[in-house]
């Protein structure tokens, strides 16, 4: 473990532009490196070269444009293109490309592969390559036999980046893990790092790679304990809020991810949790524990379909259900394993007629086109519904005009996934609240 001091700035090349990318080539040229973010997209390099950010990031968008304005952040279309032009005095590589979730569970490292292969002769002598997105263990070995240059090393350096904060966490770090056989390699990459004054965890590329597994699955595992915990809750008349809270205090748990909802989702956790799975039943070790994590999740799904079920008073099949919230988190645009979006397909199979509202929703869903219909009011979605789910916690969902949202409602009853919403608030506006792992409470009645 250690504290490094200033350096001088380097030249990094980001090949790759999502946002782990984007976020971490935005965020090292402000911390004085100059930096060429590279991607396959010319239209999306069009529109980052001009200072427009194509993802709902807070922050990112500023980072961007101060960037473009010092001229330490530039963008270029095409890893080889780059590296045969302009790409000669690189020092470090970081490799930002996707890996998907295959069929089985095992990450899918083809476009990590392909831009290897594309690279390996063009790059300058010396330079460190340095695998930033999550990866099986054994990647940086792989990416250096790929490569097949004794004059360059490869570098695991994980991120721990959560959607809707990325800057933040970026800059504001809890470690930096930089994995590597070299000694040398490891500081050069460290360095880049120095302003931050983190502590830097070095260690070797098998260990960092699975410290980023590791982290992601012990988090999936907080929160489908959670969500099991509050279902035992609601059977025994406890409240879940209150559990969580008395448990987050002790110090060895910490209160973070200890709040019951939909299940968990996103880009991370679930491709995380299914490899992690994977790598333990290839090696013979076996996880248990991770697959009642991964089992615990899509039976919470289910279970949210079943109260609201319940709220209604009988079968889903032709009624109106409201949603508010269709992305995995607040704050970002991202469906990618949305369990909002899961528990509205699970709503749809059984017949419900669905309008939903999402602040990063501006169109419609691929895949549900028929099944769900966007709209861009949230009082619009409270029109002629039986019953209103919020999945997603957007702040601006606590600040509704609730008395409107009677109104515009056919029942009285809303499903807060979330635990989001003031039961007493729901309740002076004359609707039942039904949350999770707590009491329901109904609508207050005059006359």
């Amino acid at each position: 473990m250690s504290f490094g001091g200033f350096v001088s700035a380097r030249q990094i090349a980001v090949i790759g532009t999502g946002y782990v990318g984007l976020t971490a080539g935005a965020c090292l040229a402000s911390l004085g490196h100059g930096v060429a973010c590279i991607d396959i997209d010319p239209v999306k390099i069009a529109r980052l070269s001009r200072g427009e950010v194509p993802i709902l990031e807070p922050g990112l968008p500023e980072l961007v444009s101060a960037g473009l304005a010092t001229g330490r952040l530039r963008f270029f279309v095409g890893a080889g293109k780059f590296f045969r032009g302009a790409g000669g005095a690189t020092d470090v590589v970081f490799l930002c490309l996707p890996t998907p979730q295959r069929t089985d569970g095992s990450a899918d490292l083809s476009a990590v592969e392909a831009v290897v292969g594309e690279i390996r002769d063009l790059l300058p002598r010396g330079c460190v390559v340095v695998n930033k997105s999550t990866v099986p263990v054994g990647t940086s070995e792989r990416v250096a036999h790929l490569l097949g240059r004794d004059d360059i090393e490869v570098v695991s350096n994980p991120e721990f980046l959560r959607e809707g904060s990325a800057v933040h966490d970026f800059l504001n770090p809890d470690r930096i893990v930089v994995g590597s056989a070299s000694p040398h390699a490891a500081e050069r990459v460290a360095e880049l790092y120095a302003r931050l004054r983190t502590p830097t965890l070095f260690t070797n590329a098998a260990s960092a790679e699975v410290i980023k597994y590791t982290a992601n699955g012990f988090l999936a595992m907080k929160l489908s304990y959670v969500n099991a915990i509050a279902e035992l809750c609601e059977q025994v008349g406890a409240d879940v809020t209150d559990v969580a809270e008395g448990v987050g205090l002790d110090r060895r748990i910490g209160p973070s991810f200890l709040r019951p909802g939909p299940g968990w989702g996103g880009s991370c956790l679930p491709k995380d949790t299914h490899a992690l799975l994977e790598l333990a039943d290839t090696t013979g070790v076996g996880l248990p524990l991770i697959r009642a994590t991964i089992d615990i999740n899509l039976r919470q799904r289910e279970r949210v379909v079943r109260n609201v079920e319940a709220a209604l008073g009988r079968a889903l099949a032709g009624a109106r259900i409201g949603l508010l919230g269709l992305t995995f988190k607040a704050g970002t645009d991202d469906l990618r394993d949305s369990p909002a979006l899961a528990v509205a397909q699970l709503l749809a199979a059984e017949g419900a007629d669905l309008v939903a509202y999402d602040p990063g929703v501006v169109d419609k869903v691929p895949g549900m086109e028929a099944a769900l219909r966007v709209l861009d009011d949230p009082y619009a979605v409270a029109r002629n519904a039986a019953v209103l789910v919020l999945l997603t916690d957007w702040p601006e969902f606590r600040a509704l005009d609730w008395h409107r949202v009677r109104g515009e409602l056919d029942g009285d009853i809303v499903v807060d996934t979330r635990n989001h919403l003031d039961p007493e608030v729901l309740r002076r506006a004359g609707l039942g609240w039904h949350g999770v792992g707590r009491s329901a409470t109904g609508p207050e009645r005059r006359g």
